[in-house]
């Protein structure tokens, strides 16, 4: 019969990873794969299933991966818009304003000046032509 059980501290002397199996499985957070949600991409096993249960209880279908394509009624728009407020507060509201490739939208008082630019809305154009200003389409 044993009189005295060893010690599992005098067991695990000299042994790297002291009880924990695998060397990387205690060292830090580094099993967790991040936090939250992080770390739940296409390989990683652990979260997945809660991953998966979590984008079902906000209405998606898959959590994972991207799906479809952008239809070009939802693209976003791509021209350069300014406002005529915009206009007066960055270039001043005097002389000859030159805007390559801008749309003049009608957000903002008409002031006199000459403003050369691609597109103008019709409010634009209204409101400068009122206060004695134009703009000139021609780029």
């Amino acid at each position: 019969m044993k009189l005295k059980k060893r010690k599992k501290r005098s067991r695990l002397r000299g042994a790297r990873t002291c009880g924990w199996g695998f060397r990387k499985k205690h060292k830090g957070h580094g099993e967790k794969g991040g936090f939250g949600m992080a770390g739940t991409g296409k390989r990683a096993k652990h979260k997945k299933l809660k991953a998966l249960m979590i984008a079902r209880e906000k209405g998606f279908e898959n959590y994972f991966g991207k799906r479809g394509f952008t239809s070009a009624s939802t693209k976003k728009k791509k021209e350069k818009v300014i406002n005529l407020r915009d206009i007066a507060r960055n270039y001043g509201s005097s002389g000859k304003i030159e805007l390559k490739g801008y749309k003049i939208l009608g957000e903002g008082k008409g002031f006199k000046a000459e403003i050369h630019a691609k597109e103008a809305s019709k409010s634009a154009i209204e409101k400068m032509e009122k206060e004695g200003g134009k703009i000139i389409l021609n780029f």
